[in-house]
Parts: C-alpha cells; structure tokens; sequence
C-alpha cells in the first residue's frame, strides 16, 4: 500500500474515532436521565434542605442622627481652634480578615485621619465633608437617589465618579451603616423570577408572572415587604443566559424554588435581597456557576463578602450557600464533550491558585479537592456546556439529578 492510502486511511479511522465520542457522551446523558426519580421523590428531598435551614440577622438602622453627630465634633473641634479632621476606618487588604466563626470579611478596628489642615489630606476632607452634607439633605427628605445623581451635585468637586463613590463608602464606614440606609442606591442589574410575592413601594408583585426576564430587582431594598413564598429552596445563578433557560421553561414550578441572578458580578442590591430572603424564608441557598475560577469568586462574594465593602460585610453575606454546578468534577462525570470544555489561561491558573490560599477555601474541604482537579485538569466549562446534550438538559436532566442526588457542597 502506499503512503498516500496509509495516510488516507489513518485519517478516516481518526474521524470514526472522534465521531463515536460525542454519540458515547450523548448516550451517556440519556443514560442519566434514566436515573431520575419521580418528581414527588425528589420534592421530599428538597423540603428535608428546607426544614433543615435557618438563619437569623438583625439589620442596623442608622440616620442623620450620627451624620449630625459627626458634623457637630467637627464644628466643635473648628470653634476651639484645632481645626477638622475625619477619622476613616481603613478599607486597606491588610486591614481585613477572614472569621471564620462568622464566615465572612471584616474589617479591623484600624482607622487614618483625614485632616482638612494637611495639604495631602485637604482635599479630599472636603469631599468627605460634602458627601455628607448631601447624604443628609437626602436622608432629612426621606428621598432615594443613585451614585451617579449624587456625583452630577457637584462635579468639579469630585471630578470622577469613582472618587465620589469611594468617599461614599469611606462615609458609610464611619457611620456604621450600609450605603443603602443613607437612601443611595446603584442602578438596577439583578432579576428574580419564581415562587416569590411581594410588595415594591406598596405595589404587589408576583414573580411567576414576570415572563422571561424576570422582575428587576429593587435598588433600595427598603422599600420592599410582604415578602410571602411556597419555594423549597433559592436557586442563585451567576449567568443571564441560564437564568433564562430556567425562566423559560419554568423550572420553579416543577421544584418550586426562587431563582435570582445579578448577571454576573453581584451588585450591593442583589445581594441584600438574597441575604434578605435567606433571613426571612429560611430557605437554603443552592448556586449554579461557571465551572471556572471567576464562577468561584462571583459565589465567594455572595458568601463572604467582597474586600471592597468587607465593612458592611454583616448585611451583604449569605454564609452557608451550597455549591450546586458546575463543578470540576462534573466535567467528567456528566461527560461532558471535550470541545465544550475550554483550556485555562495562566492568569485563570494564576487565580485558581490564590483561591485556594484564601481562608474561606481552605476550611472547606470539597471546595479544595474541586479547586486542584481543575487546576490539575487545567480545564474549565461554562454553565452552557451543558446545551450540547439539547438545549433544555440543564432543566430537563442535570439539575433534577443533582437535587436528587443532594450533590452539592
């Protein structure tokens, strides 16, 4: 035979070969859908994660009392001839640690001063002191504005919005209090759906009849109560994409459940409604992210809190979130094919290999053992990898399964 046939033989049994992959994987998942159990199996399940979750929290509620406060030392310390000067808790990395008692990021009791007398300081006392005043005109009107209406009040002052905003949360750890209770909210960008009711501003709102898209979430989360749901558990999914899958084929209604997503990194609304949800429902948090480094760190702020506002860190966590999907080790044991699974970046590598020097990592000993399978297999997938056995696996097979199962960590 000749070389060229070899060659030509060679690459048809190589095309057989990869072609019987993807048909074992597929038949693999069918396989899977014939260990699911009846529904009403799996409900029993889910209500016995229920039954068995609960939590409690008390939320502060500060007002212009300590603005006014803070403002009166000041006007005293001016009167007496030593000027002023705002004492501003560091929001430094090395001013924060992890308790593991508490299972989220705090701050230290370590503060700076910001005189208005040092050149170096003098402006941005200044600031400060102008965030103030506004924060309290907006308190004493009983008003809710945005960042970005506070930072057009004076924009030759501040310059930047990312200056106004960073004063802004230095004013809310001096207060003691979280940015929302000074009545100044960010914009929308989470979206729930599912077995939730309640009442916006007065307005009653049922979350199985927002559609696809689901019902914004409020960005002051004050003005929501009545807070009223049959749901088994909370389903917190870090994708638009997949949160709309479950949306559309109406997940929550087969395993009656709230599903919520900030779209990727979690913004201070969302996570103070989830927090709130978990504290008034009692009901377990299940989280399904991408199965890749970024996918744990968006769940570990959700958890533990973030460095930037680890001073607000008590209001904005929701310790005990189980880590539904999808995991590292999924990958192999769903099958899922090798051209749905993407390679890791050394910066992806770089990631993966600090989380597991975090604290909250290392006390938890499944998140560590997925961590270096998916450095190991230097292999990571999105939540949409799983489209590849049908559009409506993720539904129809591989959540049912994993709530079946209780597979989650």
């Amino acid at each position: 035979m000749s070389e060229k046939k070899r060659r030509a033989g060679a690459t048809v049994a190589g095309a057989a070969s990869s072609s019987k992959k993807p048909r074992a994987a597929a038949s693999y998942a069918e396989s899977l859908r014939s260990k699911l159990r009846p529904d009403a199996s799996i409900l029993a399940t889910l209500r016995s994660l229920a039954s068995a979750s609960a939590s409690s929290s008390k939320s502060k509620a500060p007002g212009k009392s300590r603005i006014s406060r803070l403002v009166l030392a000041a006007a005293r310390s001016i009167l007496s001839g030593r000027g002023f000067s705002f004492a501003v808790p560091s929001r430094a990395a090395s001013n924060q640690v992890y308790l593991p008692d508490l299972d989220r990021i705090v701050l230290v009791r370590r503060e700076s001063a910001r005189p208005f007398a040092n050149v170096a300081t003098a402006r941005k006392a200044t600031v400060t002191a102008r965030v103030l005043s506004l924060v309290h005109a907006v308190l004493r009107r009983g008003i809710h504005v945005t960042k970005r209406d506070l930072f057009y009040t004076d924009v030759k002052l501040f310059g930047d919005q990312s200056q106004s905003d960073a004063v802004l949360d230095d004013v809310s750890c001096m207060l003691g209090c979280t940015r929302s209770s000074l009545h100044v909210v960010a914009s929308e960008k989470g979206v729930v759906v599912g077995r939730l009711v309640f009442a916006d501003d007065g307005d009653r709102i049922d979350c199985t009849r927002m559609g696809v898209g689901g019902k914004a979430i409020p960005p002051n989360i004050d003005r929501v109560s009545g807070i009223e749901s049959d749901a088994l558990f909370i389903l917190l999914v870090e994708k638009d994409a997949a949160f709309m899958r479950l949306a559309e084929d109406r997940f929550y209604n087969r395993f009656p459940c709230i599903i919520l997503t900030a779209k990727g990194q979690p913004d201070v609304a969302t996570r103070l409604f989830l927090r709130r949800l978990k504290v008034e429902l009692k009901l377990p948090v299940l989280a399904l992210v991408d199965s890749d480094p970024y996918g744990l760190k968006i769940l570990s702020v959700y958890m533990c809190g973030s460095k930037n506002m680890s001073y607000d860190s008590a209001n904005l966590t929701t310790p005990d979130i189980k880590w539904l999907g999808v995991r590292p080790s999924d990958l192999d044991k769903y099958r899922v094919p090798e051209q749905c699974r993407l390679p890791m970046t050394d910066h992806d590598i770089k990631v993966g290999k600090e989380l597991l020097e975090e604290d909250f990592v290392k006390q938890n000993e499944g998140w560590v053992k997925e961590l270096e399978t998916m450095l190991r297999t230097r292999q990571k997938a999105e939540i949409q990898a799983l489209s590849s056995f049908g559009f409506q696996y993720l539904t129809e097979v591989y959540l049912p399964l994993k709530l079946q199962q209780q597979d989650w960590i």
